[in-house]
């Protein structure tokens, strides 16, 4: 849901007809947050609910950070993100727009493990629970930092987390995902296509207007590099398959991965991407290939 509030090409005539099309193909969990166009890609969630009362639709919304800043940086405080009075409001908020009784997954939407231990946001958890507000906790992992949560997941009140995962970015498979194994905590993989890399369709030309998020993202040294590794995989690519098939099969082969979440604005997004979900997975052979690109990077001022 978030390509619906930020991104360039995202008209409302079209989005709505897409999800639709998502709910009747099967598609039941939907991500969003309050960040997301400051609440409007909830009420648009919402919307499509009430549209469909007879399908049970899985909400997951996220918590702002207090300072609006994304990522969180390791000097930032909870009190600066979220103090408990703050994780309360905004969940309010978030079932105003949803326009439900209960998130069925409330999310933080950056994180430092740091602040693990502070029982102040682990009581503003439980009371949300027991409150019936929320139904589940989770933690929306800062990018290429997929570790900097394993001791919050030890404190017993995070049910899912959700992370950057891709066939570049294959590093939550080192400690992250065997700690939810352990811990029996669900894993959402975000960033499916590497914010479009591996679509296939970028190069080094490609730009974006200014209004749009990826422009200050998709930096040359960033677009570049990314054009270089994704031209790389091309010649893997099985006969009758393209590059985001690809991409979404190499990350539902990994069972520890609960849900995927690609961008379904469009209709075509939606039949590529739901085709992706009939079982049938890559060859062994080729997952094992795959893993010679993944691509282990560090966050920089860009990386957002």
């Amino acid at each position: 849901m978030w390509g619906l509030a930020g991104w360039t090409g995202s008209e409302a005539d079209e989005y709505e007809k897409a999800l639709d099309l998502a709910v009747e193909k099967g598609c039941n969990f939907y991500d969003t947050a309050w960040g997301y166009g400051e609440g409007r890609s909830e009420q648009v969630l919402g919307a499509l609910q009430k549209k469909h009362p007879e399908k049970k639709l899985y909400l997951a919304t996220k918590i702002p950070p207090k300072n609006f800043t994304w990522p969180s940086q390791k000097d930032f405080k909870l009190e600066d993100c979220f103090p408990a009075d703050h994780i309360k409001e905004y969940t309010e908020k978030s079932l105003k727009n949803l326009g439900v009784e209960t998130i069925d997954l409330q999310q933080f939407h950056v994180w430092e493990d740091a602040w693990a231990t502070d029982e102040r946001w682990q009581r503003a958890v439980e009371d949300l629970k027991k409150e019936g507000k929320i139904q589940a906790m989770g933690v929306s992992v800062n990018r290429w930092e997929p570790n900097n949560c394993l001791h919050t997941l030890e404190t017993g009140l995070i049910d899912a987390v959700q992370v950057i995962y891709n066939i570049f970015d294959q590093a939550p498979e080192d400690l992250l995902f065997p700690a939810c194994e352990r811990l029996d905590i669900g894993v959402i993989a975000r960033v499916p296509f590497d914010e479009g890399t591996l679509t296939g369709t970028f190069t080094r030309e490609t730009t974006f207007p200014a209004d749009d998020w990826r422009s200050t993202y998709f930096v040359p040294e960033n677009l570049n590099a990314s054009v270089d590794h994704a031209d790389a995989l091309k010649s893997l690519i099985p006969v009758g398959m393209n590059m985001p098939e690809l991409a979404l099969r190499f990350i539902l082969a990994n069972k520890q991965v609960g849900t995927v979440i690609p961008g379904m604005r469009k209709i075509r997004n939606v039949q590529a991407n739901m085709g992706a979900s009939d079982g049938n997975y890559l060859t062994e052979e080729l997952l094992a290939q795959l893993k010679d690109h993944r691509w282990d990077r560090e966050p920089t001022s860009w990386s957002q």
